[in-house]
């Protein structure tokens, strides 16, 4: 049996093939460019794009359940859609769907309302279904470490209400852990729906006390101001995007990205072990700007 996994060589997807392979899954990724695909020789690597029909059905051909993860983007509702029909096309109705916390209310924020549609075609067209719904990405920190390292200042505006920040190789093993028992279950499966979380629910304030004691010298918290996240991110991305992401942060902000209970110990429980912590990730890039 076969898992295709999209999204392969991003930050999530690399890890949930790593995890796939070491569990003994027959692998196979559907990638734009090959030349960048470093993954172990038993991987299969197909080259295409969830806008490609033929390289799709060329890719689900021989496939037994699907990986779905697609990228903020312009067309990612049409990506989505048109692969989980190609997907159904070619009888495969096992997914893993990679969709975000609060999906269904934070519908103003574009990516958001996209995946909240996705969730809706998976539910409401009998698929057998894991939907993961992870909340901010810790290693989403990385595009502002020079701030923080170099200017004392953490930037991102969290806001007071709590965001609980998920390791990306906690999503990736979750991820293989629902497609193998989705894949390997003798019959459908009904629909499921994880939050993915880290272990502490984090503010602002609370992030730069974090880098103020893992560093040895004052963090300042930037505010709770999503404009000015607007504005440094429309340096380095396209502006539509850095005003998406502008919207998220005013629900950070005005909502939090906070857990339901229960929903840290089910982790824990399926994982075996303790999730990733925020402070764990601050020691380790602090550890590694001071090796560069």
């Amino acid at each position: 049996m076969t898992i295709l996994v999209t999204g392969a060589t991003g930050r999530v997807g690399r890890h949930v093939v790593q995890q796939l392979v070491a569990r003994g899954a027959q692998v196979r990724v559907l990638v734009r460019d090959p030349a960048k695909a470093e993954f172990p020789a038993t991987v299969e690597v197909f080259k295409g794009d969830l806008l490609d029909i033929e390289a799709l059905r060329t890719a689900f051909t021989g496939v037994s359940s699907l990986f779905l993860l697609n990228a903020v983007s312009g067309d990612e509702f049409t990506q989505a859609l048109v692969t989980l029909n190609i997907a159904r096309e070619m009888g495969v109705d096992r997914v893993v769907y990679l969709s975000v916390i609060h999906a269904e209310r934070f519908v103003n924020v574009p990516h958001f309302a996209v995946k909240s549609g996705a969730e809706r075609m998976l539910q409401q067209m009998d698929f057998s279904a894991t939907i993961l719904r992870p909340a901010y990405f810790i290693d989403n920190e990385l595009m502002i470490k020079d701030v923080i390292l170099n200017y004392g200042l953490y930037p991102m505006p969290i806001g007071g209400k709590g965001v609980a920040m998920v390791d990306a190789r906690d999503i990736a093993e979750v991820a293989a852990i629902e497609l193998i028992r989705r894949d390997q279950a003798p019959g459908k499966l009904p629909v499921e729906t994880i939050n993915l979380v880290g272990p502490d629910t984090l503010t602002g304030s609370d992030l730069a006390t974090i880098w103020t004691e893992v560093l040895g010298r004052t963090v300042t918290y930037g505010g709770d101001d999503p404009s000015g996240f607007e504005q440094n991110s429309a340096n380095f991305m396209p502006k539509w995007m850095a005003y998406e992401m502008r919207l998220m942060a005013e629900r950070w902000v005005s909502d939090g990205m906070v857990p339901e209970v229960g929903d840290v110990d089910r982790l824990t429980t399926l994982l075996g072990r303790p999730l990733h912590t925020y402070r764990d990730f601050a020691v380790q890039l602090a550890a590694d700007a001071k090796t560069a």
